[in-house]
């Protein structure tokens, strides 16, 4: 791929040349043609012993490959990842070639979850199947998180590209990789693992009308007043069109930047951050709507803790400004759903939808309003944590919806499972329930976790109506935990106050039924028991997640209760258990930090009782 392609009104024209496969040097590629079809045998296998396997691949006309029997039977998969789309808000109701093509024929996976509600760490997560206090990437810019932190914590060449090429399969990648990585960094180095790019590159990759592409290992261009939109169509169309051609299995992954918002760096005076910038094409769809008047929108009386509790209630205009940022924010989608539609033809035509799974997803969600909120994401509840997860493919039930909690953690797993390829041993996350009845290792908690700062997203006047967009001391520790008896959230800040929701009877997250200065009130229950006895449980999983590292994050229980009679917090409510759960450590912070330094944060598994000694200490 040379990466010059025109787009010519609905039409993709690709002045490349045919794709040449990667040869390793263990394993040359001889063809030979038959007729109309390619006998491909692989030089080293044939080698050993003279067994060999073989594929067929059958042309089209134009020579495009029709059929695909790899080698192993490995499958394709095409991983499509938009940028901070919510799956509370209703975003994915507006995208009707989404349901026509992925939802209908695919099962819905409805208690995903993102452990970090913030791109970088989300993203970072996702493809090393890692929880961030583990990959130490923890923000979107240095000295904490973005590309720079990637490369220097080691993960470039650890992480799921890597992998999927050491198994055969061909991969690719177009859009958004990383937050921080730059016009000045690319290339230092480039990222490993992948058989052809064209990335999104900062300051133009949240720039829908000026953005900055760099293709393979070429220079970057900065296409000015181009749609980025239609471009990352393009260039998703001509990888595509690469991995059809080649004769390995492949992975492509796909994320455009809709629906995050406009951000222009150059723009001044006043905020880069701005309403997203749909395509004009679909910029006059959606009048009137307006998002949805949930109890939580934009309350009466303020909710949640810290600096949340203290929000403003947003005045008529800034709630007329939120619903044109909702609106903007679906037209922006409209582009998404295009190339979700031209990637299912695009495979049908080569005869390869069949074998081929389709992952939609996106890095985190998105709050509008809610609990008084100015648009942003950053925060433990529903509208940020909540993601969509959508997936079909050979063997996968259509039209099935799928209630196993599930997190970005887990897809790593979860796409090596679904390429053949064997398991990391260092994994924090387990493979999902792909298909109908499938063995797994299920969870009902969500690790969740942040750091650092929340940013005030848009012109709505930031987090006071005055202009601050930033608020700092955002840092957080939280379980999501979800049960045919019992749904869950609970929390605590680096500040030491704490939040507790029954999402059951409280779905918008607004009545904090932690105790009031330590102590139940006796006409308080929750779970047939007191606050407090569910929080001593919940206090004790905590303390095991906020640390963990492989099999504890999937199986904490085990750890408290090595007998395994324990395997969910309703067996943790035993009675029985109540003293042992009066006597963990509480979780607590030392101080407020904006990245991941233990010495901020509180009592550690192993160092649990540490006698009021501080970290330093002990270390």
């Amino acid at each position: 791929m040379n990466c010059h392609t025109t787009f010519t009104g609905g039409t993709y024209t690709s002045r490349r040349n045919r794709h040449i496969p990667r040869m390793r040097s263990s394993s040359l590629i001889r063809p030979v043609l038959l007729a109309n079809s390619i006998l491909v045998q692989s030089a080293d296998i044939l080698a050993n012993n003279g067994q060999g396997s073989q594929a067929i691949l059958e042309l089209n006309d134009d020579g495009t490959r029709s059929q695909q029997t790899t080698n192993d039977g490995k499958k394709n998969i095409v991983f499509i990842l938009t940028d901070d789309q919510d799956a509370v808000l209703d975003s994915v109701s507006y995208m009707p070639k989404l349901k026509e093509h992925i939802i209908d024929q695919g099962t819905s996976f409805v208690n995903h979850f993102t452990t970090t509600a913030i791109c970088c760490p989300s993203r970072v997560a996702l493809w090393t199947g890692l929880q961030p206090h583990n990959t130490n990437v923890t923000d979107v810019n240095p000295p904490y998180g973005g590309y720079p932190k990637f490369v220097s914590q080691g993960l470039n060449e650890n992480y799921l590209p890597v992998w999927l090429q050491e198994a055969g399969y061909e991969t690719y990648y177009t859009g958004k990789l990383f937050n921080a990585h730059t016009i000045h960094n690319y290339n230092a180095p480039y990222p490993a693992g992948w058989t052809g790019t064209n990335f999104l590159l900062d300051p133009g990759t949240y720039d829908y009308l000026n953005p900055i592409y760099q293709c393979n290992q070429e220079t970057p261009v900065h296409h000015k007043g181009e749609h980025t939109s239609d471009l990352i169509a393009q260039y998703a169309h001509d990888l595509l069109e690469q991995a059809i051609n080649s004769e390995n299995p492949f992975f492509i992954t796909i994320a455009p930047i809709a629906p995050h918002s406009n951000i222009n760096a150059e723009r001044a005076p006043g905020t880069p951050v701005t309403i997203p910038i749909p395509n004009e094409r679909h910029s006059h769809l959606f009048e009137g709507v307006k998002v949805p008047r949930t109890d939580n929108f934009n309350p009466d009386s303020p909710s949640g803790v810290s600096w949340i509790h203290n929000l403003p209630q947003l005045n008529e205009s800034s709630v007329a400004y939120i619903d044109n940022y909702y609106r903007a924010r679906l037209q922006a989608l409209q582009g998404v759903d295009e190339i979700v539609e031209q990637v299912v033809k695009q495979l049908e035509d080569a005869k390869l939808l069949d074998e081929t799974y389709i992952i939609y997803s996106s890095d985190n969600g998105f709050h509008l309003g809610q609990h008084r909120l100015p648009p942003g994401k950053e925060c433990g509840f529903e509208e940020d944590i909540r993601v969509p997860l959508f997936i079909r493919g050979p063997g996968v039930s259509p039209k099935f919806t799928e209630k196993a909690v599930t997190t970005h953690i887990d897809l790593a797993p979860t796409l090596l499972k679904l390429a053949g390829v064997e398991l990391r041993e260092h994994f924090d996350g387990t493979p999902i329930p792909v298909f109908t009845h499938q063995e797994s290792k299920r969870h009902e908690h969500v690790t969740v976790e942040y750091w650092g700062t929340a940013i005030a997203e848009g012109e709505v006047g930031g987090f006071d109506g005055k202009g601050q967009i930033v608020m700092p001391n955002n840092t957080y520790k939280g379980v999501r935990i979800l049960h045919d008896d019992y749904d869950l959230y609970y929390s605590a800040w680096c500040n030491n106050e704490h939040e507790l929701y029954d999402l059951k009877t409280d779905p918008g997250q607004l009545n904090n039924l932690f105790p009031k200065d330590g102590r139940d009130t006796a006409s308080e229950t929750l779970l047939e028991t007191t606050p407090r006895q569910v929080l001593n449980r919940l206090d004790a999983l905590m303390l095991m997640l906020k640390s963990c590292k492989g099999n504890i994050c999937i199986e904490p229980w085990k750890t408290l209760h090595p007998r395994g009679d324990v395997v969910n917090l309703k067996d943790a409510l035993q009675k029985e258990f109540d003293g042992f759960y009066e006597e963990q450590v509480k979780v607590w912070f030392d101080r407020c930090e904006a990245g991941y330094l233990i010495d901020a944060e509180g009592p550690q598994v192993g160092y649990e009782y540490r006698e009021g000694l501080e970290w330093h200490h002990w270390t």
